[in-house]
């Protein structure tokens, strides 16, 4: 029986792992990581993260071919494919601080493997790394190594996207392997696409160069972020002229070149990918003598904090220019439907700027702890080129957060309601009861166009969504810079 050890039970190692697990019974799959706090909740009835389907299968698994520990030096010295899935966050001081990718997570990874192994391995880069990665990492393992043993470096990124990550595992655009153009490299390619081979049609393997495949993924999500920004950028021009986003996105979608996906306008993009993967896209530009290319890339940031920052000025001008001791209920803190993830979540930042403004918070969320929220809340990202009125509120501000289980409870006697998630309950709610229990007059600022614009009107709110042509009260507001 081979046997596979992912470093990183997290967003990408657990649901990789399981699903590999369930489609590959003559593989023993073993998850690691050094959080036993983590582990545990991966051996339990809650599991440490939400996603669709996934339940399922880690209990038709687990216990059988798939198997959840904190012992991980033992199990990496026993495994044949060794994927290190840890965390690549973004460095916050030294040397690139703000956009190079810190790999201390990595070089830890690397050197525990090779300091542990007694037989030759395959390491697979599952995390997002910055491309080259592999020849430091071969470096690693090669002077740490004074075993004999033979360890073969392949980059295997993921393209899941949470919140569709079984679907997306299950049924693959591609799976991409990139290895060395060395007998050992292309053993190495083989050994992992028979594994993809259980369920994953060939024609959809793509096996490529290291470097290839290292700055795939970097492009892939660069280039997704890019169309998000570029429809958010229309979505000021339309509503400064007053056309409709969601017409124009349409319309330009039919266009068989462009394409429907990605050009959904909205409060901003969020997620542990794409900032933090432009941001180091950025950098290798800069570090490769490509200035200009740098700054093509920087102007994706650039747009999407503009959208945060944009929102959470249409708001406060909107309630006649303060929200001070106002009630804005928060619906939706995690950074897209039906995930619990709030790394990068535009509420955060929006929530950030309405404090500043003194404005007192009820947020609901179905799926975010009001400890995830709180933390989120209070705490301050590096980002020197971050707006200064969406720096994180000071301790006395987060007294005025309260986090509620139930959407009505949060729209009771609010002011306005900030719609920052696309749940789809958001969309069923019953507004004519939410605009009864609110003080008048009601807002709501629709930051994902789930609402019908026309009817809430009808009701009697006052409405801003996205990009659509601007509520008769608006217009005669101060302009948003």
């Amino acid at each position: 029986m081979v046997k596979i050890c992912c470093i990183g039970a997290g967003y990408v190692g657990g649901p990789t792992m399981a699903v590999i697990a369930l489609k590959c019974p003559n593989i023993e799959v073993t998850v690691v990581d050094i959080s036993t706090h983590r582990i545990n909740a991966w051996n339990s009835e809650h599991l440490p993260i939400y996603e669709p389907g996934l339940e399922d299968i880690v209990k038709k698994c687990r216990g059988k071919n798939l198997f959840f520990s904190s012992e991980v030096e033992k199990n990496v010295a026993e495994a044949d494919i060794v994927f290190v899935s840890v965390n690549t966050p973004t460095k916050t001081h030294g040397l690139g601080a703000g956009k190079a990718a810190d790999l201390t997570y990595w070089e830890s990874a690397a050197r525990m493997i090779a300091d542990v192994s007694k037989s030759d391995k395959i390491v697979v880069e599952k995390s997002t790394v910055p491309v080259k990665t592999a020849e430091a990492i071969e470096r690693i393992l090669t002077h740490n190594n004074g075993k004999g043993t033979n360890f073969t470096i392949l980059s295997n990124p993921e393209f899941l996207a949470e919140g569709t990550a079984i679907q997306d595992l299950f049924n693959p655009d591609r799976v991409l392997i990139g290895g060395r153009e060395t007998p050992d490299g292309q053993k190495a390619i083989k050994v992992l696409k028979d594994v993809y081979l259980n369920w994953v049609p060939e024609e959809r393997i793509i096996c490529t160069n290291l470097w290839s495949a290292e700055l795939s993924k970097l492009a892939a999500n660069a280039f997704l972020a890019q169309r998000i920004s570029s429809v958010n950028a229309m979505s000021a021009l339309c509503e400064a002229t007053g056309a409709d986003v969601s017409q124009v996105s349409h319309a330009i979608g039919t266009d068989s070149r462009i394409g429907p996906k990605f050009l959904s306008s909205s409060v901003g993009f969020g997620g542990s990918c794409f900032q933090k993967d432009i941001l180091n896209l950025v950098y290798i530009c800069e570090c490769n003598g490509l200035p200009e290319v740098a700054n093509y890339w920087k102007q994706v940031i650039m747009v999407n904090d503009y959208q945060k920052a944009r929102f959470v000025n249409r708001v406060v001008s909107s309630m006649f220019n303060t929200v001070s001791a106002k009630k804005i209920a928060v619906l939706g803190f995690a950074f897209k439907k039906d995930t619990g993830d709030t790394r990068e979540t535009p509420a955060i930042d929006v929530c950030k700027g309405l404090l500043g403004d003194r404005a007192r918070l009820s947020i609901y969320d179905p799926q975010v702890t009001e400890d995830q929220m709180m933390k989120d809340l209070s705490m301050r990202k590096y980002d020197k080129d971050h707006p200064a009125h969406l720096q994180p509120p000071s301790p006395t501000s987060i007294k005025q957060v309260s986090v509620v289980w139930d959407a009505y409870e949060a729209v009771k006697d609010a002011h306005g309601v900030c719609i920052l998630t696309e749940w789809d309950e958001f969309r069923k709610l019953d507004y004519q009861k939410v605009y009864d229990s609110m003080q008048k007059p009601a807002f709501l600022f629709d930051g994902r166009n789930v609402v019908d614009v026309r009817e809430l009107r009808k009701i009697g709110f006052i409405v801003y969504s996205i990009g659509k042509p601007l509520d008769p009260w608006l217009k005669d507001m101060p302009s948003v810079a």
